[in-house]
């Protein structure tokens, strides 16, 4: 047995490497029968790449050096394509720590150039001194004074509402305000696409209604 094992170990067979990058692919003769670490030594040596950074895939699957503290052997087969992997080096240290701090830099929220003085440092201090998160940051900054001003004044119009306990009609009324707030303005002459809007309630061109299906019907159209 150790004669025939032996004898599988010593058969050559040609293998395709195929190197991630520009590298094309070359052929590389290997022993049938090899230990992975000492395959990968033999292509980092014959490649010139760094062993720590090389990493090899055969039939889809990651070859690793050893498996539960044994060094692992692979057979490999004529025609077999063995690809390699080379992990580049990372940059030095500050490198990383001034690209990292530039990332943060640019996620964080800032303020517009043309922010006012006062409102600048009060969001430093909400950031610096009372670290408060850029996201809450971005929700007070991001809505205007004449806005913060109506939602305050909505507070506590609600909280004399719920004493008087006529919260459900001051709902029903911001509803309704809501509603004819965001209504928009129309210009000279503009039709609205609600036709209760429009003067003796014209309707836009192409509104299909239930008058003019029964109308369509009793012309014989359908």
């Amino acid at each position: 047995m150790n004669e025939i094992k032996s004898e599988e170990e010593k058969k050559i067979v040609e293998i395709f490497l195929k190197i991630i990058g520009p590298s094309p692919p070359c052929r590389f003769n290997v022993p049938s029968s090899i230990k992975v670490h000492e395959l990968r030594k033999m292509i980092a040596g014959n490649r010139n790449m760094p062993i720590e950074n090389l990493k090899l895939v055969l039939r889809g699957n990651v070859l690793h050096d050893s498996e539960n503290g044994d060094d692992k052997v692979v057979q490999l087969n004529n025609g077999d394509s063995l690809i390699v992997a080379f992990k580049p080096k990372p940059p030095p240290k500050h490198f990383r720590d001034e690209f990292d701090d530039d990332d943060d830099d640019e996620l964080r929220f800032q303020l517009p150039p043309s922010t006012s003085k006062w409102k600048r440092k009060f969001f430093h201090i909400l950031r610096d001194r009372l670290k408060f998160p850029d996201m809450l940051l971005m929700v007070l900054f991001s809505v205007s004074l004449k806005v913060w001003i109506m939602i305050v004044t909505w507070f506590i119009l609600a909280s004399i509402a719920r004493r008087y306990d006529v919260a459900p009609l001051f709902l029903l009324a911001t509803g309704f305000g809501l509603i004819f707030y965001n209504l928009g303005h129309r210009k000279q002459g503009e039709l609205s696409a609600y036709s209760v809007f429009n003067e003796d309630f014209r309707e836009l061109p192409g509104t299909l209604n239930a008058d003019h299906i029964d109308r369509d019907i009793r012309a014989g159209r359908f």
